[in-house]
């Protein structure tokens, strides 16, 4: 793989070198207790597609490519592309009748979960989301202990917005006490609906 442009300009060279060797780093994490957060989401979407409970993709990122190669007639080779757009959140669908629409993100942190980690125009899109009467959460994951937690994007705005006091990041605590743990299961692997279903689907919501 060649180089990639994001919106601003940015290169990000040697893709698939960088993506080798975080592929590495997430087996030898992973490697007695399960899959990374991104893999277990994507089998979980999948069980639930299967099993017709639920519609939930993740999102493509638009790309343009500028120069390919084709050393055999057979393959071709992206020597240069660019990505269109910002991304906004990873997974979107649908979900007894509503629009469901969330982010996925995990940290080496054990205390907290830097709000570095996201963006201003996907908080400005969960925002969106929440206005126009959809489901908006990010999934947590603390990969060191390997939990993972379903926090509504109304929370995690408001800690957004305590950076101008110099916040930086949320406090774990925060986090067990306003979202919800999510158990690693089989099948699905990770069974978020059953929260979405005490969350947004309960009388007291």
């Amino acid at each position: 793989m060649g180089t990639f442009h994001y919106p601003n300009g940015k290169k990000v060279t040697s893709i698939a070198k960088k993506k080798s060797s975080s592929s590495m780093k997430r087996d030898i994490s992973y490697s007695n207790r399960g899959m990374s957060l991104e893999d277990d989401i994507n089998q979980s979407n999948d069980y639930y597609l299967l099993t017709n409970q639920a519609i939930i993709h993740k999102k493509p990122t638009p790309v343009q490519i500028v120069n390919v190669e084709y050393p055999k007639r057979s393959a071709a080779v992206i020597r240069e592309a660019y990505f269109k757009l910002a991304s906004t959140t990873d997974y979107n669908g649908v979900y007894k009748g509503r629009y469901i629409d969330f982010e996925a993100k995990e940290t080496k942190n054990k205390t907290s979960f830097p709000l570095k980690n996201f963006h201003e125009h996907q908080i400005t899109h969960m925002q969106q989301i929440i206005d126009h009467g959809g489901i908006s959460f990010v999934i947590l994951r603390f990969s060191s202990t390997d939990e993972s937690y379903l926090f509504d994007s109304s929370h995690l705005i408001h800690f957004w917005k305590e950076q101008s006091l110099g916040r930086k990041s949320i406090p774990k605590a925060e986090i067990e006490e306003k979202g919800h743990s999510i158990t690693i299961g089989y099948q699905p692997r990770l069974n978020y609906l059953h929260i979405v279903d005490s969350v947004y689907f309960s009388s007291s919501f």
